[in-house]
């Protein structure tokens, strides 16, 4: 007989290790249901950050007294992690960031810069977070590329065959989203990568929703580029991730400029630092760079397989429930989804349900989720979204139902 995934997973356990989730909300017990937005803390992530910072605050690199030599090391362990965590061929090609969004201004500004010219074309999806819109649109304005955007069908799934014709020998970049953050669909991303490059095209993959979710491997996935952010994967705010082929990597020009990035200065001609202090300017986010490791460490700990299981199971009971409600319509019915469940109610605006919701303790995200054209896709200005994490439970989402019927009660 199968076990399932809540059997496998000590829940109450793991909610013992979250200690934000035990506190009351408007006279209930909080119901946090905004992971997809930015996912809690665990025990081993704040106690990371608090040893840096109580025990060997340092900057790194350059020093040679004891605490710096402790700091850098632990700075360099987390590069390693985040090395095998994504499978990457060498530790050089990962980068750290301060979040997807900066990953992905990073390669807009560097390699789109240098080598994407008039005429070329850059395509990305109907479904991209505006992190993955607005930057290439800043190159097409700068350097006189055409923006192609693929389009989805009735229930958000992207239309392959279009992304077909659009592809041709003038396409030189693709920038997809892994998942999206509004719907929580998956897409054939290892589809997407081969058919592009089947023409010479570049990748670049936002990996922002797909890191906590799904097991990563990009030797064979194999973009170009990969960029997540740690503060949705049990990590914190302000650090974030990119990883590229080292080849590519080594042709781009560096973005900021300053300190760690550079080899030798004089007022005549700078020569840079190799890979991958190349494009980390400055000091980095030490303390949330350090914390990420034991944010991998807890969710490797669990086994991502049976976290990804078990929210599995919370979206598929979340789903049946959601669907019994009258004049409730979820938006993004893919067949391969992640934890996202989002929904508009008829007549009532997502808005006034977010806040009624609230005040019964629960946290959802309303509004369009930074997919403004996706919203108008569907003709709709926005959605009530309950993205889930390994510490939800069911009853919370019973919770959530009743609420919903309560939405309605009041504002019909």
């Amino acid at each position: 007989m199968q076990i399932a995934p809540h059997e496998i997973l000590d829940i109450e356990a793991i909610r013992r290790d979250f200690p934000i989730l035990d506190q009351v909300v408007n006279g209930r017990q909080l119901v946090y249901f905004d992971n997809a937005a930015t996912t809690q803390k665990p025990l081993p992530v704040l106690n990371a950050l608090a040893r840096y910072y109580e025990g060997y605050n340092a900057n790194i690199h350059r020093g040679i007294h004891t605490l710096a030599e402790k700091a850098t090391s632990a700075f360099e362990a987390s590069r390693r992690a985040i090395q095998q965590f994504l499978n990457a061929a060498q530790v050089e090609e990962i980068i750290f960031t301060y979040g997807t969004t900066d990953g992905i201004n990073l390669v807009a500004q560097t390699y789109g810069r240098r080598f994407l010219k008039e005429g070329d074309e850059i395509i990305i999806t109907t479904m991209e977070h505006h992190s993955n819109i607005v930057p290439w649109q800043m190159v097409c304005e700068e350097n006189g590329c055409v923006l192609k955007v693929i389009p989805i069908d009735d229930k958000g799934n992207l239309i392959l065959e279009e992304y077909e014709k659009l592809l041709s020998e003038r396409t030189k970049f693709v920038s997809v989203v892994h998942v999206s953050n509004a719907m929580g669909i998956i897409n054939p991303v290892k589809t997407i990568i081969e058919k592009a490059h089947a023409v010479g095209a570049k990748v670049l993959v936002d990996g922002a929703q797909a890191s906590s979710h799904i097991d990563i491997d990009v030797q064979e996935l194999d973009p170009d580029f990969y960029v997540f952010s740690a503060h949705k994967l049990y990590g914190p705010t302000g650090m974030g991730v990119l990883y590229g082929k080292r080849a590519v990597l080594e042709a781009m020009p560096p973005w900021r400029g300053g300190g760690e990035m550079i080899k030798e200065v004089t007022f005549e001609k700078t020569t840079y630092n190799d890979l991958p202090y190349k494009f980390e300017a400055g000091t980095p986010n030490i303390a949330d760079v350090i914390a990420v490791y034991a944010a991998l460490e807890y969710l490797e700990n669990l086994g991502k397989q049976k976290v990804a299981a078990y929210e599995h199971h919370l979206l598929e009971y979340a789903t049946e429930a959601l669907e019994s409600i009258d004049g409730l319509r979820i938006i993004g019915q893919g067949p391969d989804k992640i934890s996202v469940v989002s929904f508009v109610l008829d007549g009532i605006h997502h808005q006034d349900t977010g806040v009624i919701l609230d005040q019964q303790g629960i946290a959802v995200r309303t509004g369009h989720h930074c997919t403004q054209p996706l919203m108008r896709r569907f003709n709709i200005t926005g959605t009530t979204r309950a993205s889930f994490a390994v510490y939800n439970t069911k009853e919370e989402i019973d919770r959530l139902v009743q609420g919903l019927h309560r939405v309605q009660k009041m504002m019909r």
